[in-house]
Order: C-alpha cells, then sequence, then structure tokens
C-alpha cells in the first residue's frame, strides 16, 4: 500500500468528503477518486460508500482507516526523531481537550510551547471527555486533556491543572441574595446540565451522589453540549447550573451572573494530560507533556 494514498484515504474518512479531501493534500478530485479505486483493487474490498456529495467507510473501511492511522503516526514519529537526532524539533501534534481545557486551559499553553518551538504545529481538537479517551486508544490522538478519570486500562492519567466549579444563577435570584445553600436545597430548583460523557457532568454526579442526590432527584430543564449554551441559559433566567468557574469568570466580574456558595459539596476537580499507557511517544509530544505536564518515562 502507498503510505501517500493511505492519508488520502484518511482524509476522506475524517471529511466525509472527496472534495474536501483532494483539497486539503493538493490535488484534484478525479486524482484522488482514483487512487482510492486503486486502494480499493488492491485490497480487494469497497472501502467507501459514496452517499451523494458525501462518502462514509464501509466496515472494512473502517477497520483499515485504525490500521492507516497508526502506519501515518509512526511515520510521523519516524520523522520527529531523525529531526530531534538532527538538533532540532519538528512536526505537528494533535491534541484531543474536553471543553475547560480546551477553551481555557490549554491555548495560552500552547502559545509558549510555540514560541520555544517555532517549527512544530500544535493542532487543538475540543470534544467530550469519553470521545477523548477513545481517541487516544485508538491513536487518532497521541495526547488528550480531560477534565475525569475512566476506568480505562489502557490509558495513563498524569494531572497538570486544578478547576473549581460554582453553582451560579441569575442575579435577581433569591438565592444571590441569600449567598449560600445547602446541598439538598439544590433539587428544588430547575437546573441545566452538561450532556452525558462530558467531564464536567461525571464529576458533578460523583459529588452530589456523596450527598445521597441522584440526578433523578433534580429538575432537568436542559442536557447541553457546551458551557456557552450553560451560561446564557442561566443569564437569560431559565434556570440555575453547576459550571466550571474558568466558563464563567467574566460574567461574575460584569454581574451578568452571581455565584452561590454550596455548603458542604467539595466542587472542585482535576485536569489531566492522558496518553496510551502502551504506545511510544513522539518526540514532539514528549516534548509537549515536559511543558506542560510531567514527563513519561521513556
Amino acid at each position: 500500500m502507498d503510505i501517500h494514498v493511505l492519508e488520502v484515504f484518511c482524509r476522506i474518512v475524517e471529511s466525509g468528503s472527496f472534495s474536501k479531501a483532494a483539497d486539503a493534500v493538493y490535488l484534484t478530485q478525479p486524482t484522488v477518486s482514483g487512487h482510492i479505486k486503486k486502494l480499493e483493487e488492491e485490497v480487494g474490498v469497497r472501502l467507501l460508500d459514496r452517499l451523494g456529495h458525501r462518502a462514509a467507510p464501509t466496515k472494512a473501511g473502517e477497520l483499515l482507516y485504525r490500521y492507516a492511522k497508526r502506519i501515518l503516526a509512526a511515520r510521523q514519529e519516524a520523522q520527529q526523531a531523525l529531526d530531534e537526532f538532527k538538533g532540532g524539533l519538528r512536526g505537528e501534534l494533535t491534541i484531543g481537550a474536553s471543553s475547560i481545557p480546551g477553551g481555557y486551559v490549554l491555548p495560552p499553553l500552547i502559545g509558549r510551547i510555540k514560541a520555544l518551538y517555532p517549527d512544530i504545529s500544535l493542532v487543538l481538537k475540543v470534544s467530550y471527555s469519553k470521545e477523548i479517551v477513545d481517541a487516544v486508544i485508538d491513536g487518532t490522538y497521541e495526547v488528550g486533556a480531560v477534565g475525569a478519570k475512566f476506568d480505562v486500562a489502557r490509558i495513563e492519567y498524569q494531572k497538570f491543572a486544578e478547576d473549581e466549579m460554582v453553582l451560579v444563577v441569575p442575579p435577581k435570584h433569591p438565592w444571590a441574595a441569600k449567598g449560600s445553600v445547602k446541598a439538598k436545597e439544590l433539587p428544588s430548583q430547575p437546573f441545566f446540565f452538561r450532556e452525558r460523557g462530558s467531564g464536567t457532568r461525571k464529576i458533578l454526579e460523583q459529588a452530589l451522589e456523596r450527598h445521597k442526590l441522584p440526578m433523578s432527584a433534580f429538575k432537568v430543564v436542559a442536557e447541553m453540549g457546551n458551557n456557552e449554551a450553560i451560561r446564557q441559559a442561566v443569564k437569560a433566567g431559565g434556570g440555575v447550573a453547576i459550571i466550571s468557574k474558568l466558563a464563567v469568570e467574566g460574567n461574575i466580574m460584569c454581574r451578568e451572573l452571581a455565584v452561590v456558595h454550596v455548603t458542604g459539596l467539595k466542587l472542585t476537580r482535576d485536569f489531566y494530560l492522558i496518553t496510551h499507557r502502551h504506545r511510544s511517544l513522539s518526540p514532539i509530544c514528549k516534548a509537549f507533556l515536559s511543558f506542560v505536564g510531567t514527563p513519561r518515562p521513556s
């Protein structure tokens, strides 16, 4: 198999489009189609289903995609190792991150790393914590940053930052003047929660369960896919929420939201850098871990 054809194939799978993949690799669409046709003839099975203007991998295509990503990662690792041997650090590192580390913690750190290593390219992809863990396992991302630990033996966790989660209410809410409430009072209010699979949701559920407050006890107005949606919903007066303080600091300073202390409820959490426990790390990934967190032994 031609490694460049595998790269084209992966681009199609990731973008869902022959034309977008062609643009990404600077080839014409007929050339890309020809590459895929030859690849399918070589492996003797259909790899992509053409669905109008879209393309989706078949079961065989999904299987090949996982191996192709490993092959491309190994090529990049080899190139980075040679660059490091020659005295430089070059290449690209894709980092998967959940919403809070991806939106507030990592961006300034990435800027500083780039200043140290001007020839590297760092790509930050933001998604749910569970999706980041799955992507590190299958090799899509070499490193991730998440706000909760999942019981996955193949993942290694390294703490690199802390976060505080706070109860926020609209400024005119009765609790805003009160300043603090007991945990048992929380279910009396309409709540906005993050969706299942997010680190915020996982940590919050664990904290509430310690107070014998299951999610079923709450009046859930909506489960939302990002912190921005929750911020706007609480500002509009539709309910209250427990959310990362990093995500609402600006709103608190402008008095668009008020923080209410929850007596006895510990709402702090750690952020972790995650890597695959049994997979070797590229030089650029090691440099990233060394700068942001604690480097893993070679």
